[in-house]
């Protein structure tokens, strides 16, 4: 198995790419190994040292560290760890924890036209862009004007992400739907 790695725009976030299949649908991000309980993956990785945040995308993993752990030092026990975890099959997610955990961003039945629409251009306009860096972004809400939106996995602190948030989102959700008048982190 061979394991490729790219930076991403947050020094602290290193994206793995196993070549296999991560999650079938949807995203996880753990900010802690409290939260990880329900991803044996996540939990291996939280065991290393210096490892302070795991997101499990579809075809992805992106790992933080610490400001005071090196990428030189951290990454040949992460690649073995995800390696060793691949080869013997086991399950990135406990199956009967799995749906409350994971992040789908889908539109529900009852959402307005506005909210339909935010949702549409988030899943197919800017999810696939944050995913090659190594996150995800998911939409909480809008109500007077303002998107609420989280960002995960390389793009959870990174030193862009207010200016993705800004002049990258907001700027093409404000293009399209006029009734737009902010977009904020959650």
């Amino acid at each position: 198995m061979f394991i490729q790695t790219e930076s991403t725009p947050n020094p602290l976030t290193l994206k793995f790419i196993p070549g296999v299949q991560v999650l079938e649908s949807g995203t996880a991000f753990f900010t802690n190994p409290e939260d990880a309980t329900i991803s044996p993956l996540a939990m291996e990785l939280f065991a290393i040292d210096g490892v302070t945040a795991v997101f499990l995308g579809s075809d992805f993993i992106t790992v933080t560290k610490d400001e005071q752990s090196q990428w030189d030092i951290l990454k040949a026990p992460l690649l073995a760890s995800i390696m060793d975890f691949f080869v013997a099959k086991k399950p990135v997610m406990l199956s009967s924890k799995q749906e409350a955990k994971i992040n789908s961003g889908s539109a529900g039945e009852d959402d307005s036209e506005i909210v339909k629409q935010i949702r549409e251009l988030i899943d197919s306009r800017v999810r696939p862009a944050v995913a090659q860096d190594g996150g995800d972004i998911i939409f909480h809400g809008f109500e007077d004007g303002i998107v609420k939106l989280e960002l995960h996995g390389s793009c959870s602190g990174c030193p862009s992400s207010t200016i993705t948030l800004k002049n990258g989102i907001e700027n093409m959700l404000k293009h399209y739907i006029p009734e737009i008048v902010a977009v904020e982190a959650v």
